[in-house]
């Protein structure tokens, strides 16, 4: 587990200050570095809510947050899988989603993303470049075939506007339209 770098969680930051975001929901909370960023852009009474199998992570990141300054209130901890998680989230009900968890499973995040995130917000995907794997037909791993899957179906589909931005390890963002 690699936490984003400082290109990335800025084009976070960036994010979600542009959309004056109130609610954002995080697939892998990690060590809470791009947590850290989201709760940075957000509007001050927004509301982080981060999903991760692991609860020693979610355990660092209340620490991370704390000590940052954001009371308890601005972020919500929900340990499990994401993808038992996702489907209890509010439909429409988030500004941006951020994904980073199991490559493998980008296709079916983007599907619950899609479904989460309200019209006019953004879905944003880390290792979109999947350390320049994406790019190299010979890979064939599954977490670089689904990456490329992703992007793929991210550029196809007519509730998107994608683009992908070469920052960090690349971050596919994609507005929902309509």
């Amino acid at each position: 587990m690699t936490p984003i770098g400082p290109a990335g969680g800025a084009t976070l930051r960036f994010l979600a200050s542009v959309l004056d975001a109130r609610a954002v929901a995080e697939v892998g909370t990690g060590t809470g570095v791009s947590g850290l960023w989201l709760l940075r852009g957000m509007a001050p009474d927004g509301v982080l809510t981060s999903v991760d199998l692991e609860a020693e992570h979610q355990r660092h990141a209340r620490q991370v947050f704390s000590a940052a300054g954001f009371a308890p209130q601005r972020f919500r901890l929900i340990a499990g899988s994401a993808l038992d998680v996702m489907p209890r989230l509010t439909d429409d009900g988030y500004d941006l989603v951020f994904v980073d968890g199991d490559k493998v499973e980008y296709g079916e995040y983007l599907e619950q993303a899609l479904r989460l995130v309200r019209p006019g917000g953004v879905v944003v995907f880390d290792n979109a470049l999947w350390h320049d794997r994406v790019a190299d037909p010979e890979r064939r791993d599954a977490e670089t075939v689904a990456i490329r899957d992703l992007l793929t179906q991210a550029a196809t589909d007519e509730r998107l506007v994608p683009t992908l931005l070469p920052v960090g390890d690349g971050l596919l963002a994609a507005r929902r339209v309509g």
